[in-house]
């Protein structure tokens, strides 16, 4: 009852109006104005960079969230996997499968739903420092001394390229300020979880600044394993080191360097068994089981049985497991990222700055999911069959390796002449990126003579059809490699045409070209010539393709008063095409592109006390690039096999979002944002090939996943002085709310909404002597402990896709939904020095 009341009381709190958590989520970090009468103003200007120049976020046509220093560490963001909570509501972060070694990145209902392979591209751009990230492995790495980050809303194809339909993440960097300082922090959590970290800056000399950071991040495992010696779920242990240099020989020229180099050790969240055979599937008609139908294939005949559960497996909807039902091999995943960024700026005269911005970067990951255990097929039949010397195997290991490699250079021209703010740039792209994927089992089970069930693990060479899981070992489902060159130029320009009257045109040409090869599938080697009629049959053709897009911009704002600013927007976006490695074909998909029309206003008010900010759009995309998976069993390991295709018609994406941010008094802020997204993918014709014979085209409905309908973000902060001093008591409560959405585009089973409450309470700048200030502060994230499921895969619980058959298909695997609930209650001390 306390808890029901307490988070009414919050959200009541938190949704003053539609507010926004991300506009003041900047404003602590944000450069304040100097003047008396700005001081008095309340909210300080956000200065962003959205249009690769600075800017007042409040004058900028682009609907955007900015999270500063102080907002990420008011929510204990280590990682961007933190916010995955809802904290800006049209961004959703999700993991990819249970994995913690990728993300699934999505705004405005822009969500791949498997951009985990080599061939596949994702619909949001990631950008740190300016440098765009080609692949969404790696990360999850610890965020280094982070000065905010700018979530973009809405297509950002001219000035950002491809692949940013949905809008971009960026990630800015604190710069070398040349002047002796920094800060060491350290930290202690529930769940073993331990951090550290040091931020140096080191005199200028000679005109060289250098600024030294280093992380380390701990949490032992929230679901403990059973079987000794191997981890638990939901570990991490993340550690990295970063320099940046900053050089300036003249006034007029800048040239920041750094190079980084992290690890990251971790595990997948759970998966658990959430029920039994929920749609009633049973042998006979497909009348008798009419909820046991597979999406896509109208089977008139079920076969096979239903097999019951293994002795000691657990069957949990509702609770977030602690400890797991049966103890199976897991080892940690490792993602290793490298890479270095030289950013050189020259102001050649007042009108025109120069910039170069050359990066190298790297992924390598080596993937090690065994989270499902007896909670996913194979389904075990357990009779007098499954012998010591024969165990029946189950427990999918997910194993996988990933390596990448990217190099980009930008080269910008950026100024001012007359009224006239121009952008002008080129770009290129160059990425090399090969994987594999096993999936053998890890465990076997058998009855002894007293008819008693006896588990083991199998050898990991041998024991899995012959197969295992070390290197060496193993039976390759799936290897792929794909070499991908981008070239782009680039133009914006905004005629101030009087003070208030501002039109922004831009665009951008894009060439995409993309080479892959299937190197493996089901352990068959393309490269063989004696596997040549294997290949043939199986229909490959390598990918080799190259794709030209055109990408407008056009924007009218106007300033209404020095306060209150509107616009319209006209933006186009484009994600390129690719290949599915996950199909005996290599089956290739092409591009697919978004329009976005949107209006908007942002307004201060209330003597710049309150900030109110609202953006309506409506999103047309053609050829959606949608997923159609399922899991097919051979030899020992049951392959994930996707298609990729494009969905004909129109896409069609509507939203709102609006943000308010309110300072009634000195020392509070109360914010909040609120999202309305609306999707619909239209009706898109299915066919299966199976013995020979295909079946007739049903029309199926996909869905955009990690996308909800509504989506809220409110907090609470409040500063109070002590004494005389520079410091002072912050408080700090934040809730998120999402409503359920569906994990997979092809099933309309969705997993649970959420309401997540995280606060920090700090003694801030406290004077030490020496110059030196101590920051204490506790810490919690999921206050209330609550426990949903973010993601809910109900392939499982139907029967399996044809693979001999359109007209009947077996129940044989046919267990129930699986799925991963949230993380549990976190909490911790932290106490920060700095000098």
């Amino acid at each position: 009852m306390f808890q029901s009341l307490t988070k009414a009381t919050l959200l009541a709190g938190a949704a003053l109006a539609v507010m926004n958590a991300p506009v003041a989520f900047g404003q602590d970090q944000a450069p304040q104005a100097t003047t008396a009468a700005d001081a008095e103003a309340g909210l300080g200007e956000i200065v962003v960079t959205a249009t690769k120049r600075e800017t007042n976020l409040q004058e900028t046509p682009i609907a955007m969230a900015v999270l500063g220093t102080e907002a990420l560490k008011d929510r204990h963001v280590q990682s961007l996997y933190d916010l995955a909570d809802g904290s800006v509501p049209s961004l959703r972060i999700a993991t990819f499968e249970a994995r913690q070694s990728a993300l699934t990145i999505g705004i405005r209902g822009i969500v791949p739903l498997d951009a985990n392979q080599p061939a596949r591209e994702q619909g949001v751009g990631i950008y740190v420092d300016g440098v765009y990230l080609g692949r969404q492995h790696g990360l999850n790495a610890a965020l280094f001394d982070v000065e905010r980050v700018e979530v973009l809303k809405g297509p950002q194809g001219t000035l950002f390229g491809r692949n940013t339909e949905g809008g971009a993440l960026s990630i800015v960097s604190k710069a070398p300020t040349g002047e002796w300082g920094g800060r060491i922090d350290a930290g202690i959590g529930n769940y073993g979880a331990h951090t550290g970290g040091f931020h140096i800056n080191l005199p200028e000399t000679a005109g060289f600044s250098v600024k030294l950071d280093g992380v380390i991040q701990h949490q032992d495992e929230t679901t403990k394993n059973p079987l000794a010696g191997q981890v638990g779920w939901n570990y991490y242990n993340r550690k990295g080191v970063r320099a940046a240099v900053r050089w300036q020989p003249t006034s007029s020229i800048t040239n920041d360097f750094s190079y980084d180099v992290a690890k990251d050790e971790n595990t997948p969240f759970y998966s658990q068994l959430l029920n039994f055979n929920p749609n009633n599937c049973v042998a006979g008609p497909v009348a008798n089981s009419p909820r046991c139908q597979l999406p896509g294939i109208n089977y008139t005949t079920l076969s096979g049985t239903v097999r019951p559960v293994l002795p000691g497996v657990e069957i949990n909807g509702d609770t977030r497991m602690k400890t797991a039902d049966i103890g199976v091999p897991q080892q940690v995943s490792t993602d290793k990222t490298h890479g270095f960024t030289n950013n050189l700026r020259w102001t050649v005269s007042p009108e025109i700055e120069l910039r170069s911005i050359t990066a190298w970067r790297g992924v390598d990951v080596e993937q090690w999911d065994n989270s499902g255990g007896a909670h996913r097929p194979p389904v075990v039949n357990l009779t007098a069959a499954c012998t010591q010397a024969a165990p029946c195997g189950f427990s999918r290991y997910s194993l996988a390796g990933l390596r990448q490699r990217q190099f980009t250079q930008e080269l910008q021209a950026v100024g001012t002449v007359g009224s006239i703010d121009y952008v002008a740039g080129l770009f290129y792209f160059n990425e090399h990126v090969s994987d594999d994927a096993s999936t053998p089992n890890s465990n076997g089970v058998y009855l002894n003579a007293q008819g008693q069930p006896v588990y083991v693990t199998l050898d990991p060479c041998r024991g899995s059809g012959g197969f295992g899981s070390i290197r060496g070992c193993r039976s390759i489902d799936r290897a792929s490699e794909v070499w991908s060159k981008s070239y782009a130029a680039y133009g914006q320009a905004t005629w101030n045409a009087t003070d208030q009257l501002h039109f922004t045109v831009g665009a951008r040409y894009t060439q995409d070209k993309k080479r892959g090869v299937l190197n493996f599938f089901r352990n068959v080697n393309y490269n063989l010539p004696a596997n040549a009629a294997i290949v043939a049959g199986n229909g490959y053709s390598p990918l080799d393709e190259k794709w030209n897009r055109f990408n407008p911009m056009a924007t009218i704002a106007y300033d209404v008063t020095d306060d209150v600013h509107v616009y319209a927007k006209y933006a186009t976006g484009y994600r390129a095409g690719g290949a599915s490695s996950r199909t005996a074909n290599y089956q290739a998909f092409d591009p697919e592109d978004v329009k976005s029309y949107e209006a908007g206003l942002k307004a201060d008010f209330w003597d710049r006390r309150a900030r109110f900010n609202l953006a309506g759009y409506i999103m047309d995309r053609k050829d959606s690039q949608i997923d159609i998976s399922f899991i097919q069993f051979a030899g020992g390991s049951s392959v994930n096999v996707l298609r990729t295709i494009n969905a004909g018609g129109t896409t069609k994406i509507r939203g709102v979002e609006a943000d308010l941010t309110v300072q009634p008094v000195d020392g509070l802020t109360l914010n909040a944002s609120y999202a309305y997204t609306y999707t619909k993918i239209p009706l898109v014709p299915i066919t299966f090939t199976a013995g020979g014979a295909t079946s007739q085209p049903y029309l199926q409905q996909f869905y955009i996943p990690f996308t909800p309908r509504n989506a809220a973000s409110g907090s609470v902060d409040y500063s109070l002085p002590i004494g005389g001093s520079d410091a002072s008591v912050k408080f700090h409560v934040d809730a998120n709310y999402a409503q359920a959405t569906q994990a997979f585009d092809q099933f309309d089973t969705k997993a649970d909404a959420s309401f997540l409450v995280n606060g920090r309470i700090s003694f801030a700048d406290l004077d030490v002597g020496y110059g030196r200030k101590l920051t204490l502060s506790i810490w919690g994230r999921n206050l209330f402990d609550e426990q949903y499921v973010f993601r809910r895969d109900p392939s499982n619980s139907l029967p399996a896709a044809p693979t001999s058959s359109i007209t009947t298909g077996s129940i044989g695997n046919t267990l129930g939904d699986y799925g991963n609930f949230n993380a549990p209650r976190t909490f911790g001390a932290e106490a920060s020095i700095r000098f």
